[in-house]
């Protein structure tokens, strides 16, 4: 075998060049974490400060154990902290999301070689079945910088049943579990409080990691942002980015893009921001003017118009994978079919679609099942799939924005009948491509952002552990001034909402705020946007250099950051 070809099989299981590379890249590290040229555990203690919400009672009710050992305090760092003996277990639950090997690299260095780190298989699934492997040194160098779950792997199940707390309770105790921290979204933290308060009688403390790229699970200046939010849109953005230019360039398409991002759209607004194309749809704004889908629709037509009448015949249209349930008329479907569904499950799971549909509609009153019926007839059975473990439709599976374009392409077609004979806009051909990013996002090598962002919560879920809290979620915040470490106390996060038809106790979901400093911004810009060839193509992630230390945009101007640099301490090289 020649030299070339040994050096090509040396680069398979995650040894590319730029694999290789990456592990060795140093990374920014809080200034408390590092002593010498390894890095430590430090303390916390509560501070003044008291985080509740609009059902602070019921809650207290609920989780009476949780709220007495935090007092819904937030946590600051006190001086450093050397315990020996605890036995740490570590799971992703949910969608991946880039830096969440880097977590785990910072649990492992902030329990130091006197404490045991242990992986989840397979997310809340493999707690249950209690398929734990240690996480050595070798390991966790392994992974660093890397993108992606594949190391432990993740599920999206819901630990909510009487059987499945009693399999945990006994999967801890057999296993000599000390803490678990579970890396997830707001319903995966959710269930992190759920098992703090269910496993404290044990004396087994429970510690929640924010992660999200749709960026949904945020508290302003107490968590800017959750993991993974910087790496997708900087993925999204660059193919955006390339699809804009090649619009300018090809002179004859619109297309338009479904991004991820179902109940928010904070990634749609920070790829726009980025990238500046022609017609953006913002979900949270289209709910604050109670638009119609036919009101959406007409808005996107007249901006094709516009810019075919200057000769513009091209475009692109950035769709937040959920917005369809943001108009009011859909919201109000959608929730009365989740609460038929909900309270008919065991019934519904047996009915083939024509059937299920026949019962649905048979279930709705006369206004929603008219429009039920006025959708194309493949989107009537996308809306029927079934919902998730946390209660959700799989939107990503629904192709909205073909039906986006669809309706575009007929309203156009109206507008021409009525439009002056010499216009440009009167022989203009409307060409369409579709597109949806969804997990090419997910996986990908973390910008350097969520490397040293995802290594310090990390280094701060290890402290927790070790330092005996439970009912936490690691945080940092004042990302551009050195970074400061903190934990918030998950009770202080829940509120009640409407779930499977019955009131559940969730983390809200944190949308784009119409009067924050982002989405004004945006909305000063996108009328010179819509009119002209504004667009921006930001290449792809960076290392190094110059753009390298960079916060996501929609971070910067609601934190009333100077500029987009980040800094949260001295690069460190991970050893």
């Amino acid at each position: 075998m020649s030299q070339l070809n040994n050096n090509l099989v040396n680069m398979e299981k995650h040894h590319s060049s730029f694999e290789n590379f990456v592990r060795t890249l140093p990374v920014p590290i809080l200034k408390e974490f590092v002593k010498g040229s390894s890095l430590q555990a430090v303390g916390f203690k509560k501070s003044n400060q008291v985080l509740t919400t609009k059902d602070v009672a019921a809650i207290t009710k609920e989780f009476p154990l949780s709220i007495e050992k935090s007092e819904n305090k937030i946590l600051v760092t006190d001086g450093v902290i050397n315990i020996k003996g605890k036995r740490i277990a570590v799971l992703f639950s949910g969608g991946p999301a880039s830096g969440g090997h880097n977590v785990v690299v910072g649990i492992k260095k902030a329990l130091g070689e006197h404490n045991t780190l242990f992986a989840t298989k397979a997310g809340p699934k493999g707690l249950l079945a209690g398929e734990f492997f240690e996480i050595t040194d070798a390991m966790a160098a392994s992974i660093c910088n890397t993108g992606g779950f594949d190391f432990m792997g993740s599920d999206r199940t819901k630990i909510k049943s009487e059987e499945q707390f009693t399999q945990v309770k006994e999967v801890v105790t057999k296993h000599k579990i000390d803490t678990i921290i579970i890396v997830g979204g707001d319903d995966s933290n959710t269930n992190a409080a759920v098992l703090a308060e269910l496993l404290a009688p044990l004396g087994v403390t429970v510690i929640g990691v924010p992660k999200t790229i749709d960026g949904d699970l945020q508290l302003g200046d107490l968590l800017p942002i959750s993991f993974g939010f910087d790496t997708a849109t900087k993925i999204y953005a660059e193919m955006v980015g390339n699809i804009l230019q090649d619009t300018a360039s090809s002179l004859k398409y619109w297309h338009f893009v479904k991004i991820m991002g179902r109940a928010a759209s904070h990634v749609t607004l920070e790829t726009s921001l980025q990238t500046r194309p022609a017609y953006t749809i913002i979900s949270e704004e289209i709910l604050e003017k109670k638009m119609s889908l036919a009101q959406v629709i007409d808005d996107i037509a007249r901006v094709v118009k516009l810019r075919a009448d200057k000769g513009i015949n091209h475009g692109l249209v950035l769709i937040p994978e959920g917005f369809i349930e943001f108009i009011p008329e859909m919201q109000v479907l959608l929730t009365a079919m989740d609460e038929i569904m909900g309270h008919n499950l065991d019934k519904i799971v047996a009915m083939d679609i024509t059937t299920k549909k026949e019962f649905i509609m048979s279930n709705l009153n006369a206004q929603t099942k008219a429009l039920y019926q006025e959708l194309p007839s493949n989107i009537q059975d996308m809306l029927l799939l079934e919902r998730d473990s946390h209660g959700n439709l799989p939107l990503s599976q629904i192709p909205t924005e073909t039906l986006v374009i669809e309706m575009v392409k007929a309203r156009i077609a109206k507008l021409q009948e009525t439009a002056s004979k010499d216009s440009l806009f009167a022989s203009y051909n409307f060409n369409a491509l579709n597109h949806f990013f969804g997990y090419e996002g997910r996986c990908g090598a973390p910008t350097l952002f969520d490397a040293a962002y995802c290594l310090n919560l990390g280094l701060v879920a290890g402290s927790l552990a070790l330092g005996g809290f439970t009912g936490y979620m690691a945080a940092i915040t004042d990302l551009q001034n050195g970074g400061v470490a903190q934990a918030i106390p998950l009770t202080g996060l829940l509120n009640i909402e409407r779930r499977h038809g019955q009131d559940e106790f969730v983390i809200e979901k944190a949308l784009v705020k119409l009067n924050s400093p982002a989405f004004e911004f945006f909305v000063s810009r996108r009328k010179q946007w819509s009119e002209n060839d504004c667009f921006t193509s930001p290449g792809p992630r960076q290392l190094m250099g110059p753009v390298a230390k960079m916060v996501p945009i929609t971070v910067a101007l609601n934190r009333n950051y100077e500029n987009l640099t980040f800094d949260l301490g001295a690069d460190t090289e991970v050893k």
